[in-house]
């Protein structure tokens, strides 16, 4: 299989292209896409998928999570108070600011604990945040978490009963 072959994506909208920033970040997961193979590399934690990919994610200007401490997460603000103070805020694995994007790479809790959902949610509530990607893994424990998540989009979209803040989520499949 082709390194490119193992990396799945769809942009939702279906309705809009992917915009080029979020191409670059597809071309990251394809260039580390043997290291990062869901379908070899079982068990595989999201922070050791996210060790490979940070060189890339920063060149292109991404702040990128280093590890579980306070001062190396990354911090988007939701809430503003007085004098400008942040009240709330929520940890992203990776954010482009200038680009309006949150990248957040899940491994196994992706579909089984619904964490795509909470993905989705903070992404809507963080400011300026236009473009969220969602890396889950092709498979996990003999199940298709991307196609399953893909479904989950599809019908959110279509059925246009739930209008995002977002202007387009993309989901890939490492």
């Amino acid at each position: 299989m082709s390194d490119a072959g193992r990396i799945n994506w769809v942009y939702f909208p279906k309705s809009s292209p992917l915009p080029d920033f979020g191409l670059m970040i597809v071309a990251l997961f394809e260039e580390a896409a043997e290291a990062i193979d869901s379908r070899t590399r079982i068990g595989q934690p999201s922070d050791a998928v996210m060790a490979k990919l940070r060189p890339g994610l920063e060149r292109i200007g991404f702040r990128v999570e280093k590890g579980k401490s306070a001062e190396d997460k990354i911090v988007v603000p939701v809430l503003f108070g007085r004098k400008g103070k942040i009240l709330k805020c929520f940890n992203a694995d990776a954010h482009a600011a200038a680009q309006g994007w949150v990248l957040e790479v899940e491994a196994g809790r992706a579909v089984d604990n619904n964490q795509f959902l909470k993905d989705i949610f903070q992404a809507c509530m963080m400011h300026d945040v236009l473009h969220l990607a969602i890396a889950v893994r092709n498979e996990y424990r003999s199940s298709d978490d991307f196609a399953k998540i893909e479904s989950f989009l599809e019908t959110l979209y279509v059925s246009g009963r739930l209008q995002l803040p977002l202007k387009g989520i993309l989901l890939i499949g490492y």
